[in-house]
């Protein structure tokens, strides 16, 4: 029996990919991740200015670590193509609440934010566990070195997602520079709208949203 084991457990780390997870941009997602509930107390607070300057921070370090991932080809991990998305949702979707709560955004497009994001996890969390090789482990499914997908967001997604960050970080500025319910903040509230629909339609209709991994193997076989 345990003889089986040690085969099966053979089997399965020649089929999924090991990758190294402490790179640079994955850390930089994990400052946003931990910054959100930070930044939600802020602005429970009505400290808009420093949540200001800390969604800035935040914003800037999103833009590094695509950046550093693509320059280098030793900083990109398929962790951080699951990393980026949820630190991004998570940051967005903590903004919207916290500001909705305050009543600086409308509850409509919070619910609207918040659904597309709690849907684009929940199919993020099934391909993993599609992903993963038999036998499918609580162990295995929360290692962060198992590298069994990739997930590639679509160009409307990742213009919606700058659309989201930047009329939050109006509606934070709002009060800080005294310019709440402007015109063209709320025909922001109505393009970031189109956009997280037109976001989330995007990945039904494209095919090359994700992919499943394979370690390469040997071609040869003995007898």
């Amino acid at each position: 029996m345990l003889q089986g084991i040690k085969q099966t457990k053979r089997k399965v780390e020649i089929i999924i990919e090991k990758e190294n997870i402490w790179t640079v941009p994955n850390f930089l997602c994990m400052g946003r991740i931990l910054t959100s509930p930070y930044l939600s107390y802020l602005i429970l607070s009505q400290d808009y200015q420093i949540a200001l300057w800390l969604l800035v921070f935040a914003g800037f370090s999103d833009l590094a670590d695509g950046w550093i991932a693509r320059t280098w080809s030793s900083q990109a991990s398929k962790l951080g193509t699951f990393l980026d998305p949820v630190a991004d949702k998570l940051l967005v979707g903590t903004l919207f609440l916290s500001l909705a709560w305050v009543g600086l955004v409308p509850i409509p497009l919070t619910c609207l934010v918040i659904t597309r994001d709690i849907v684009l996890i929940s199919a993020a969390s099934y391909i993993r566990y599609k992903s993963l090789p038999s036998p499918k482990t609580f162990a295995r499914y929360f290692n962060p070195t198992y590298a069994t997908a990739q997930l590639a967001p679509t160009s409307i997604s990742k213009i919606n997602t700058a659309i989201q960050l930047s009329f939050i970080g109006g509606t934070l500025a709002a009060p800080v520079f005294h310019f709440v319910n402007h015109p063209i903040l709320i025909a922001s509230c109505y393009i970031t709208a189109l956009t997280t629909l037109a976001g989330g339609l995007s990945y039904l209709i494209s095919k090359n949203t994700y992919k499943f991994l394979r370690k390469k193997t040997s071609s040869k076989t003995s007898f």
